[in-house]
């Protein structure tokens, strides 16, 4: 536990704020999951989201994004809650959204042994964000289910 304490405080102030806000929002996420669903869940999650256009210049932004999806990865494996991937994707996915940075939410399936499985993920440009591994490239994605627009995304131009 002590030697946690001083990794983290080792940390500069952003990082420390976003692993705070992940052991935050993992379990409420993964609590509103539970009760609420999906979309109801994604909905409340998309209210809060930053309209504002992201700092200038790609380098920061991909520092950014790293950083973000790094802190969400720690507070799962330090944290006291293990979130579920679709968990994880979508408070990442929320994080980003916060900064003003665009990504989309992606869900796959796949047959393994007689059984059907599901995994979620993040992507900004065709790139996984929270997928070291590319464990996202052994399952099919769902574009219609998730990709298709709202009404009020067709409005605002925002999308999952």
């Amino acid at each position: 536990m002590l030697e946690s304490l001083r990794r983290f405080s080792a940390l500069e102030w952003p990082a420390q704020t976003l692993f705070l806000r992940s052991l935050l929002m993992l379990p409420l996420v993964g609590l509103s999951l539970k009760f609420r669903g999906f979309d109801a869940t994604r909905s409340t999650l998309r209210k809060s989201l930053s309209h504002n256009e992201p700092q200038a210049g790609s380098g920061s932004q991909d520092k950014q994004i790293s950083l973000t999806a790094h802190m969400v990865n720690a507070a799962d494996r330090h944290g006291p809650f293990h979130p579920s991937c679709l968990v994880k994707s979508l408070t990442l996915w929320w994080l980003l959204g916060r900064q003003g940075i665009t990504s989309r939410l992606r869900v796959g399936v796949r047959k393994e042994g007689g059984n059907l499985e599901a995994h979620a993920w993040v992507e900004r440009e065709g790139t996984a964000l929270n997928e070291p591994e590319e464990r996202h490239h052994h399952y099919a994605a769902f574009d219609a289910a998730l990709a298709s627009l709202s009404e009020e995304e067709r409005e605002t131009g925002t999308r999952l």
